[in-house]
């Protein structure tokens, strides 16, 4: 064999040898995105406008999974999936809300005034659209204390959202939690509180949601 014939050999076992270790990088890539896509982060859209002006209607988000981060705190903003016969557009699909009161903590709303409490203390609430006036004929009763292992939540836009002040949503067990909302990768369109375009996608809204 000559020197140009083994050059030739050697030529091909690089290719073929860089052509496998591209494959093997590219293997372990999508491993770990998919792991990491299972287990620690999902991507969700919004519906609707129950947490306008928090989030617009298709709003994408980036949520840390329920599998890395279960602690629960007020204030947070959760997507749940919940079986919901009662109220057919949201039977097991994604519900964005803010955890208003966990458990073991008491909730009060004055619906007179707008005014949500828990354990006795008057919540400030910048976040929301307008106060608290919505009750529902099937409605919780106040005052309330969520069970162990469960939430209270709301949508910030609380005279148009359906959330736990309706009795087949009411106290929301953990476990149906699908995570905690960390950032806005991708806005929607501009929306009014009732979900109405106004204007196109503005994207300084990307960002960290709270």
């Amino acid at each position: 064999m000559d020197t140009e014939e083994r050059m030739e050999m050697e030529e091909k076992r690089n290719w073929r040898f860089e052509l496998y270790e591209t494959f093997h990088d590219f293997v372990w890539i999508l491993s770990i995105v998919t792991v990491l896509f299972v287990f620690a982060i999902r991507l969700v859209g919004v519906d609707g406008s129950s947490m306008y002006p928090t989030l617009y209607d298709h709003d994408y988000l980036l949520l840390a999974s329920n599998v890395v981060d279960s602690n629960y705190k007020n204030g947070d903003i959760v997507v749940l999936s919940k079986s919901i016969p009662e109220v057919p557009q949201l039977d097991q699909t994604p519900i964005v809300k803010r955890v208003i009161a966990t458990e073991g903590q008491t909730i009060d709303i004055d619906f007179s005034t707008g005014r949500v409490s828990v354990d006795g203390e008057v919540l400030t609430e910048p976040y929301i659209y307008e106060p608290t006036y919505r009750n529902y004929e099937y409605g919780m009763t106040y005052p309330a204390t969520v069970p162990e292992g469960c939430v209270f939540v709301m949508g910030d836009n609380r005279n148009n959202s359906t959330d736990s002040r309706y009795a087949p949503i009411g106290m929301v067990d953990t476990r149906y939690i699908m995570g905690t909302v960390l950032f806005r990768i991708f806005p929607g369109s501009n929306t009014d509180a009732y979900g109405a375009t106004t204007g196109g996608r503005d994207f300084s809204r990307i960002g960290i949601v709270s």
